[in-house]
C-alpha cells in the first residue's frame, strides 16, 4: 500500500518576485487534501506583456484539482499575494481565510470580481487553529512592510510547517506586530520539519534596521525644507506614509494625500483599527490655496508607474497642483529591479524643472524583508529539518539554500511547477505540473500561450499592411488597395509606400492563374508573400499582413 506523503507545490513566487501561489498537500500521491497559500499577481511591461493590465499564477493543475483543495490563507495585503483571489476564485470554491486588514483588501477584490466577499473568513492569530482537512494552519504575526502580516504554522501527520510570508525582523514596527522572539521559540518547540522562507534579501549582508529609525530622519529633512514638499513611497506602507505625514505635521505644513491607493490604504487601516491616530490631512482643493513652503503632499507612483499622481507632476500637473523649481521630491522607496526606467524618467522630468530629489537612501527606507544575517537567525531560532527557499528569483533561492546548507541544515530549490516531497529526512523534487502565466487582457483572462501578446508584440514590431481586393468568379475587378499602420509612408524608391504595394499587387493579380483566383485561401497567401517581399525591399522591414478578399457571386 502507498504511503501518505507531504508536498510543497509553487504555482508562482519561486523563481520570481511576483505572483505568489503555494500548494501543500497531504495523501496518497495524487490524491493530496490540499491548501492554497497566497494568490497575488505581478505587473506587465510594455517590452513583454504589452496591453496586459495584470500576470496571473496559471492554476490550472489547481483548478483540476479543486475537489481537493480544502482552504486558502492569504498571508498579507500586497497585491504579489492577494491580488488574484477575485478573478481566480470562481476556479477553486474554497473558504478563504486571513487576519481582519488583510481581509478587508482580499473582500475588495472579490467585490470587484463580481463574487461573494463573505467567503473570506476573519482569522484570530497563533495559537488559534483553523482545521483543514489533515492540515491545521495557525496564522503566526511577525513585521513586514504592510499590517498585519503572518506566517503560517501548518500542523500535518508528518511534522510541523513554518511558511514566513514576507517579513522582516522587526522589533519597533511603528504599526503592525513587533517581532517576538519568544513566540517563534514556542512554535518551533515541538520541532520543525520544514521551514518555507523569504529570500528576498538573501543578497544583504547587513542586520535588517527598524520602520522606527526612519521617522527622525524624515523629521529632519523636512523640517529643513525651503519649499513645497513631495514624497512617495509604497501605498501599503501605512507606517511609512504615517510617518511621512507626522513629519510634514513636525514641520508645521498641511499635509494632502493624492492617489486613490494611498487614500484607500489609509482607509483600510481606519476601518479595521490599525490606524487610531493618522494626521489629520487637506483635500486637494484646499491644497491649492496653501504656500507652497507650508505644504507637504504625499503622493502615489513611487516606481514610476505611468498614471500615479508621482508621473502626472512630473508631466507637469495633477488635480491643479504642480511642482516648481526649488521643491523637494523624496523617494522614501526603493526601486523594485525592473522598474528603473520609468523611476529615472520621473527622476529627469523632475530634474528639469528644477526641483531638488532624494533617493535610494537607506537614511529614508528600510526594507520589509529579512537580510542574511536575519534570515540565519530564523533558521537558528526554528531549527528545522529542512529549509525550502521562496520568495525570489532563482538566483535569490539557490544563495538561500547555499545559506541553510552552509549552516548544516538539509535544503532544495523548488521551482514553480516543482512537487516536492517533504515526507523524508530531506527534500526532494518527485514530480512537476504544467504552469505558466494568465493574463488579465481588458476584462478577459487569457493564457500566456494562447498567442494574443505574441500576435501584439509582432504588429508593435513590424507594423500592419492590409490588403483588399476584390473577385468575380476568376477576374479581379479593380486594383487592390492598401492601408498601413505603424509603417513609413515612403520607402526608398521615394514613392508613397501605398502605391508601391498596390503597383505591385495589382501586376500579380493581372498575371495570376484562374485557378489561384478562384482559392481564396491560396490568393490570399499569394498576395501576404508579395505585400511582405515588397515591403522589405522598400523600407527593410517585414510587416504583418491581413488580406481581405471580397468575392462577388
Amino acid at each position: 500500500m502507498t504511503a501518505d506523503r507531504l508536498i510543497y507545490l509553487p504555482l508562482g513566487g519561486a523563481g520570481e518576485i511576483g505572483m505568489n501561489a503555494y500548494v501543500y498537500g497531504y495523501g496518497k500521491p495524487g490524491k493530496e487534501r490540499l491548501i492554497l497559500v497566497d494568490l497575488g499577481v505581478t505587473f506587465p511591461d510594455m517590452d513583454t506583456t504589452p496591453g496586459v493590465n495584470l500576470i496571473m499564477p496559471d492554476i490550472t493543475w489547481l483548478a483540476d484539482n479543486a475537489d481537493r483543495l480544502e482552504a486558502i490563507f492569504i498571508t498579507h495585503a500586497h497585491e504579489d499575494h492577494v491580488g488574484a483571489v477575485g478573478r481566480l476564485y470562481p476556479r477553486l470554491k474554497a473558504p478563504i481565510h486571513a487576519r481582519p486588514f488583510t481581509r478587508y483588501h482580499a473582500q475588495r477584490k472579490m467585490e470587484e470580481a463580481g463574487q461573494v466577499p463573505e467567503v473570506v473568513i476573519a482569522a484570530d492569530s497563533y495559537p488559534q487553529v483553523i482545521e483543514a482537512g489533515p492540515f491545521k494552519v495557525s496564522f503566526l504575526p511577525l513585521s513586514h512592510s504592510i499590517p498585519e502580516s503572518a506566517g503560517l504554522v501548518i500542523d500535518t501527520p508528518a511534522g510541523r510547517i513554518v511558511h514566513t510570508g514576507d517579513f522582516k525582523l522587526d522589533e519597533t514596527p511603528v504599526l503592525g506586530d513587533p517581532f517576538d522572539e519568544a513566540l517563534w521559540r514556542e512554535v518551533a518547540k515541538p520541532g520543525v520539519k520544514a521551514l518555507v522562507c523569504d529570500s528576498t534579501n538573501v543578497f544583504s549582508p547587513h542586520p535588517g534596521r527598524s520602520e522606527a529609525e526612519v521617522g527622525p530622519e524624515l523629521v529632519k529633512l523636512i523640517g529643513d525644507a525651503p519649499h513645497m514638499v513631495v514624497a512617495t513611497t509604497f501605498a501599503s506602507n501605512v507606517a511609512r506614509v504615517k510617518q511621512l505625514a507626522e513629519a510634514g505635521k513636525a514641520a508645521g505644513r498641511s499635509v494632502c494625500l493624492l492617489g486613490r491607493a494611498m487614500r484607500r490604504m489609509i482607509q483600510a487601516g481606519v476601518e479595521t483599527g490599525i490606524l487610531a491616530d493618522f494626521p489629520t490631512t487637506i483635500t486637494v482643493e484646499d491644497a491649492r490655496d496653501v504656500p507652497r513652503e507650508n505644504l507637504m503632499l504625499i503622493v502615489t507612483g513611487s516606481q514610476g508607474e505611468r498614471r500615479a499622481a508621482s508621473a502626472q507632476l512630473a508631466r507637469g500637473k495633477y488635480m491643479g497642483l504642480s511642482m516648481a523649481e526649488g521643491d523637494m521630491f523624496l523617494f522614501s522607496s526603493k526601486t523594485i529591479p525592473g522598474n528603473e526606467r520609468g523611476v529615472i524618467r520621473i527622476m529627469n522630468a523632475f530634474s528639469e524643472m528644477g526641483v531638488d530629489m532624494v533617493a535610494e537612501s537607506d537614511r529614508y527606507h528600510v526594507s520589509g524583508h529579512a537580510n542574511r544575517p536575519d534570515l540565519q537567525r530564523v533558521h537558528d531560532l526554528i531549527d528545522p529539518e529542512m529549509v525550502i527557499p521562496m520568495h525570489g528569483e532563482h538566483r535569490h533561492l539557490r544563495e538561500h539554500a547555499k545559506l541553510a546548507e552552509e549552516g548544516g541544515r538539509r535544503a532544495q530549490v523548488v521551482v514553480n511547477g516543482a512537487v516536492c516531497d517533504l515526507t523524508g529526512d530531506a527534500p526532494h523534487v518527485v514530480e512537476h505540473v504544467d504552469t505558466d502565466r494568465i493574463y488579465l487582457d481588458g476584462d478577459i483572462l487569457i493564457g500566456a500561450l494562447d498567442g494574443v501578446v505574441r500576435d501584439r508584440i509582432r504588429l508593435a514590431l513590424n507594423g500592419h499592411v492590409i490588403v483588399n481586393v476584390i473577385v468575380e468568379g476568376d477576374e479581379p475587378l479593380g486594383d487592390p488597395w492598401v492601408e498601413l499602420m505603424g509603417l513609413p509612408e515612403t520607402g526608398k524608391s521615394n514613392a508613397a509606400l501605398v502605391d508601391v504595394l498596390e503597383e505591385d499587387l495589382g501586376q500579380f493579380l493581372m498575371r495570376a492563374g484562374r485557378k489561384t483566383l478562384r482559392d481564396d485561401d491560396k490568393l490570399g497567401e499569394e498576395l501576404k508573400r508579395l505585400a511582405r517581399k515588397t515591403a522589405n525591399d522598400e523600407i527593410g522591414r517585414k510587416p504583418e499582413v491581413t488580406v481581405v478578399v471580397s468575392r462577388l457571386e
